[in-house]
């Protein structure tokens, strides 16, 4: 299977959908379609691979459970060409699956079913966030780099997106390094879900996702899990290592 859709006109985006289902390839093309997107379509892994290597797209929306090679090694060899957004799709709402997506590279995920005006949501999200990141890095050399932020053994380079714990490099994902950053920068204050979807991710309205506290589970893989606590009923709070502070002091609202 394989199709492509382009609204009238020039598109200013493309958006590579990687999904076996014929009905659900075909709804995604043409609700993202209606955004002005130009949105290509395959069938399965190694086509997506190929399509994304020649296309070169703005976004991925990417099946977990695809013929050939899965959604999990296709988002392998996806961000081992070019990093790319990448927005899984999964039929199970399995934590594991979850972690392990985000692991390989995916920015966000989405259990099916779902609505379609989430998916837009959520992908322009993503779009949102790579052009700030762009913009930021084309603007570095203009102004002059800030210094990194750190805060306990955790150094966090804005400019180059590396951080370190110690002497030790921790390689995160473009949508974990965005959320280490918020809340090491309001480092021993509790920010609500909310606050760090509306921040991080530039989300409005997601209440009832999981999204924050599954990238949370993976921060703290990489990490360690003694920096960022969880308020049970509120949110999460970055707590430096041999920190004799108090506790968490203090609620952000979004």
């Amino acid at each position: 299977m394989a199709n492509t859709h382009q609204a009238p006109g020039v598109p200013t985006t493309s958006v590579l959908v990687v999904e076996d289902e014929p009905a659900i390839a075909q709804a995604i093309v043409h609700r993202l379609s209606a955004e002005g997107w130009s949105v290509r379509a395959v069938g399965d892994g190694l086509a997506g691979v190929e399509a994304a290597n020649a296309l070169q797209p703005d976004a991925v929306i990417l099946d977990v459970m695809l013929p050939g090679i899965d959604g999990l090694e296709v988002c392998r060899r996806i961000q081992a060409e070019r990093p790319v957004p990448v927005l899984m799709l999964t039929a199970r709402d399995d934590e594991t699956d979850m972690l392990v997506g985000l692991g390989v590279g995916a920015d966000d995920y989405m259990t099916k079913p779902f609505s379609m005006r989430e998916l837009v949501a959520r992908t322009k999200a993503l779009l949102r966030r790579q052009e700030r990141a762009a913009a930021a890095a084309h603007s570095g050399g203009i102004h002059e780099p800030e210094p990194p932020l750190v805060v306990g053994d955790v150094s966090i380079d804005r400019a180059q997106r590396r951080v370190l714990r110690g002497h030790d490099e921790v390689h995160l994902t473009p949508t974990e390094f965005d959320l280490l950053l918020a809340l090491a920068s309001n480092a021993r204050t509790v920010l609500t879900r909310e606050r760090l979807l509306a921040d991080v991710w530039d989300w409005v309205d997601a209440s009832g996702t999981r999204t924050v506290d599954s990238h949370v589970k993976a921060l703290r893989r990489k990490l360690g899990s003694d920096l960022i606590r969880t308020v049970h009923g509120v949110g999460y709070a970055f707590q430096p290592a041999d920190d004799g502070a108090d506790a968490p002091h203090a609620v952000a609202e979004p």
